[in-house]
């Protein structure tokens, strides 16, 4: 077992490198107008350097959870630390658009390939201490956003004292500075029974979400009906229908689907995907608001979304007191209507409006967020046993960065076709840097100025409301879904694993003793989902290694019931049976 000085050491080390992720989420949002006046880049290819990094990570990161727990967390840690450095060197020499985004998916593919391993390492080294373990995974959660709200404050500094290159060399030393004290400190994990790699389910899973935000960042320019973009639409939605009948046949799935039948886990993955969704395609409209519709500089509006991350660490320090107290569906319900609520401000903001309103979207926004992102994660790593961590850390994360990427890319698409229909021009302009006051030609006549500020302020506004309905529609959902307990369930061990693999259970243990209802050969439980597979022989490991339901809780109760009562009373021998007359 890791001594507890050497697991928060541990901890420590793996929070510092999600820090960086998170600070490489955002970091570029307020550098885009000197990137613009640097390289030109048009609108479409400002939102892929933006949702660049968040669809390689969320993408692959399900397959770098099963990479991490089969090669060891700590490799894949180190091996994904030194990939992002080595694209962030990419990035800083780019001299097009095109190389900036090819840099920005490859810091994502890096980050998919050490952000499971951090969740699955603080797992691990505090197996057998609840409670410390619980504290560090809020740790985890508030430093995840913290690093992502510091990336425009970041950012901003560094563009205003060198420019928006220095983003990218910020990772190189930082990078550096955390595989050092990884390869001394993180202790080497992996699972025992390690799964083989799904590359089939990795290429679809990406091509999915490549497709979808495809579909949605093209659509303002061809139109929401052109056949690119419903081609693409009916592309993602084909691709997500094999990707889940592949891995429910897969002999070895990137993720077991019996995952998401746990209690909980589908209310946990839709909270972290909804808080991400509303906050950070929120946050990304902000910044583009208070630069080019108020004016501030790239370091006076890092500033003022400092609020968000203050918020957010309140709010994650409150989980540890709620959590003692309520159900896990009180705080992450109450968080996501936090959030809704905040952006009903952001809807009312105009051209006008002062600090207050901002900082009150980005204190109620924040403070949501802090509520649940650490009971969600907890709720979620609870599900899964210790030696498949690596699958819930993924899930944990491509949650998150799938929601980001959407919420990126859904509400910058909502922006520029609501202010579009609104028949003032210049939004566009305003996203790329074009017409903002700092650098406004003579030429450009103020009445003209005044109307793109009005036409992206009409377009923040619906997209903000939007943001709202999601929000307040998941907090919804999330209090009827949720558990109505305080505790989070506990995870039982190989439940995931092939049987093949699987070791059989002990006859002492509560899996042997517990009944497994009979089912009739060819029954649709048992019958055949994938071609070549024998009828009445399910391939799927999550069936044959059956999750426990609530009907085999009231049997496990009956059997100890009458193993105590024949226990307590030895049984009579009966006498035999003498014939009447006789």
């Amino acid at each position: 077992m890791v001594t507890r000085g050497r697991a928060w050491a541990a901890t420590l080390v793996v929070c510092s490198a999600l820090f960086l992720l998170g600070l490489d989420f955002t970091v570029l949002n307020v550098a885009v107008p000197g990137l613009r006046q640097d390289l030109g880049p048009s609108v479409t290819q400002t939102q892929w350097i933006v949702d660049g990094y968040a669809l390689a990570l969320g993408g692959c990161v399900l397959a770098a959870g099963t990479l991490s727990d089969t090669f060891g967390r700590r490799l894949a840690f180190v091996a994904g630390l030194t990939l992002c450095a080595a694209t962030s060197v990419v990035g800083a020499v780019a001299n097009g658009a095109t190389q900036v985004v090819v840099a920005r998916c490859g810091m994502g593919l890096g980050a998919a390939l050490f952000m499971p391993a951090t969740l699955s390492t603080i797992t691990h080294v505090f197996q057998g201490r609840t409670v410390d373990r619980r504290r560090a995974m809020s740790v985890w959660a508030a430093v995840a956003g913290i690093g992502a709200l510091t990336g425009p404050v970041a950012g901003g500094w560094l563009v205003e004292h060198y420019s928006w290159r220095a983003a990218f060399w910020l990772n190189v030393p930082v990078a550096l500075a955390v595989i050092v004290p990884a390869v001394l400190l993180v202790p080497e994990s992996r699972s025992p029974r390690p799964g083989r790699l799904d590359l089939p389910g990795a290429a679809l899973s990406c091509g999915a979400l490549l497709a979808l935000v495809w579909g949605i960042i093209e659509a303002p320019d061809r139109g929401w009906t052109s056949w690119p973009v419903l081609t693409a639409f009916a592309g993602a939605a084909a691709l997500l229908a094999l990707l889940l009948r592949w891995e429910n046949c897969s002999p070895a799935p990137m993720l077991p689907v019996g995952v998401l039948r746990r209690r909980g886990v589908p209310g946990a993955v839709l909270a972290l995907a909804l808080m991400s969704f509303a906050v950070f395609g929120t946050m990304f409209l902000l910044t583009f608001y208070l630069q080019q519709v108020r004016g501030l500089s790239a370091w006076s509006a890092g500033l003022r979304i400092t609020p968000l991350s203050l918020g957010l660490a309140i709010g994650a320090g409150a989980t540890s007191l709620l959590s003692k107290r309520f159900a896990a569906r009180v705080p992450v319900a109450a968080g996501l209507s936090l959030i809704g609520l905040g952006c009903v401000i952001l809807a009312g903001l105009d051209s006008g409006s002062g600090d207050v309103p901002v900082v009150a979207f980005e204190a109620l926004a924040g403070f949501g967020a802090g509520l649940v992102a650490p009971v969600a994660t907890e709720l979620l790593m609870s599900a899964v046993p210790a030696e498949a961590s690596g699958i819930g850390s993924a899930l944990n994360d491509a949650s998150r960065q799938v929601g980001s990427t959407l919420g990126v890319a859904v509400l910058g698409s909502v922006l520029v076709t609501a202010s579009s229909h609104s028949g003032q021009p210049g939004t566009q302009n305003l996203l790329v840097g074009q017409h903002s006051p700092a650098s406004t030609p003579a030429t450009v006549l103020p009445q003209v100025l005044r109307q793109a500020h009005e036409s992206f302020v009409q377009g923040m506004s619906a997209a903000a409301w939007i943001a709202a309905a999601i929000a307040m529609a998941g907090a919804t959902v999330c209090w009827h879904r949720l558990p109505r307990h305080t505790t989070v369930p506990a995870s039982e061990p190989g439940s995931l694993l092939p049987p093949s693999r699987a070791e059989a259970p002990s006859r002492n243990s509560t899996a042997a003793l517990l009944p497994l209802p009979a089912r009739k050969r060819g029954s649709p439980a048992n019958s055949a989902v994938c071609p070549g597979t024998t009828p009445g022989r399910s391939k799927h490991p999550v069936t044959a290694s059956r999750l426990p339901t609530a009907s085999d809780d009231r049997a496990m109760s009956g059997v100890h019931r009458q193993a105590a009562s024949s226990s307590a009373t030895p049984s009579m021998p009966q006498e035999p049976h003498q014939p009447s007359g006789s």
